[in-house]
């Protein structure tokens, strides 16, 4: 019994790994690749015959848009001449936004014919970005609650790193292309199961409803919609940009419920102990450098390495930030007794002071992050011989790119949670 209930498991997630279902789901889309046509390989876009879920991709082997192993010719230039697919009025072709953050690969033209959905899921894939939580967190902090902000980074912190050091572990390949369209190649070169996209943009919004939910006032029904809207969004749009699996996503989203549940009664503990206790400096960055050193030493380089140093580097910035500013009194949270909490009415000089702070606020950590970057990489350079010519090939060494990930970005979270407030509270802008 137990037998037959394990393979009809296997079976199943081999069929949901199937890049073809991701193939399908595009093609319903209005996404259609411009492959070339090899009538000497009819065979080229089928699946491979073993299992995809067995299937990794070794330390050595590289990844070309999506497919392991050697790719060549498998996402090639369009057919040009009389050959030339024709393109309807209303079809647009396009590339990939960005360019592959490791590689430099700036991915294959692509037609859309549904210009609507394109820009739905480019705006959810967006949702779980990097770059998002960036900019989210310090307006939520600044502006409307910061206790929710601080642990709401300690969940996205955690989510990041358990999320990528399990990607390095299992090591399976982005699904193939073809018969999948590399609407995005950005993290084409990064391993990908599970999701992170899929875990961040889970566990975020609903992280979010269940700090919120009694705290602030709003009623069940619509926090649990926006949050379970924001989480569906997500993990649908890695589908649509051809960067996962529907199991990836489903793990993914799964994976990040699993960590949620587990770290959300204790994040009362963790902030407190942030705050108060003498050792909380030490503690923080031990714990956080260990936990970046495990996630480095679990395979060769990749660009999951940054994401991981970068997100635990904010998180111990943030953290002794948090412990700063409860030291000296920079920032306290609400009386209990005002609780729960409520939106001020909407004017003017609300919304001018809230992005007011918000555009001082985010110069000043740019700012800060381009001086830091300016100042760290080449110093590592030198410091361990290397040369500061090609910064990309740098980084590529675990020597230089951990230290500059912690550095830089542990800077950054702690001008977020500490600096900046004091910039507001001296200019008046608190």
């Amino acid at each position: 019994m137990a037998t037959d209930l394990l393979k009809t498991f296997v079976q199943m997630c081999n069929y949901l790994q199937d890049p073809r279902h991701v193939a399908r789901f595009q093609k319903v889309c209005g996404v259609k690749g411009t492959f070339p046509v090899k009538p000497s390989e009819p065979d080229r876009g089928e699946s491979e015959p073993e299992s995809p879920v067995l299937r990794k991709r070794g330390p050595d082997s590289s990844v070309v848009n999506g497919a392991s192993g050697d790719a060549k010719g498998m996402q090639g230039d369009i057919t040009a001449g009389p050959e030339a697919p024709s393109v309807d009025p209303d079809t647009t072709r396009a590339k990939p936004l960005r360019k592959n953050s490791l590689t430099g690969d700036v991915g294959q033209e692509f037609l859309i014919h549904n210009k609507f959905l394109f820009y739905l899921f480019t705006f959810g894939t967006e949702l779980g970005n990097e770059m998002f939580f960036i900019v989210f967190f310090p307006f939520l902090f600044w502006n409307i609650d910061a206790l929710v902000s601080r642990r709401l980074i300690v969940v996205w912190a955690w989510n990041l790193f358990v999320g990528q050091s399990t990607k390095d572990m299992v090591r399976w390949s982005r699904p193939a292309s073809p018969p999948v369209v590399k609407v995005e190649v950005f993290y084409n070169s990064e391993y990908s199961m599970p999701s992170t996209h899929a875990m961040t943009g889970t566990a975020i919004p609903f992280c979010l409803f269940m700090l919120t939910y009694g705290r602030w006032q709003y009623s069940f029904l619509f926090g649990f919609s926006v949050a379970l809207s924001w989480s569906v969004l997500v993990c649908v749009s890695r589908v649509y940009m051809g960067m996962h699996s529907i199991l990836e996503v489903i793990t993914g989203f799964l994976y990040s419920l699993l960590i949620l549940a587990f770290f959300h009664p204790l994040l009362e503990t963790i902030d407190s102990f942030y705050m108060t206790d003498h050792f909380a400096p030490l503690v923080i960055i031990v714990s956080h450098v260990s936990l970046g050193l495990v996630a480095f030493s679990l395979d060769s380089w990749s660009t999951s390495r940054g994401d991981t140093a970068q997100a635990l580097g904010t998180g111990v910035g943030a953290a002794i930030g948090t412990h700063v500013n409860c030291q000296l009194g920079l920032l306290l949270d609400p009386q209990l007794s005002s609780l729960p909490l409520t939106l001020p009415p909407i004017s003017f000089s609300l919304v001018f002071l809230s992005l007011l702070r918000f555009v001082i606020g985010v110069a000043v950590i740019l700012v800060t992050r381009m001086v830091m970057k300016a100042v760290t990489i080449p110093s590592l350079c030198r410091l361990f011989g290397l040369p500061t010519d090609d910064v990309r090939q740098a980084r590529q060494h675990m020597k230089v790119e951990l230290p500059y990930r912690y550095i830089v970005y542990s800077v950054v979270g702690f001008s977020c949670v500490s600096v900046v407030p004091l910039f507001f509270k001296i200019f008046s802008l608190a």
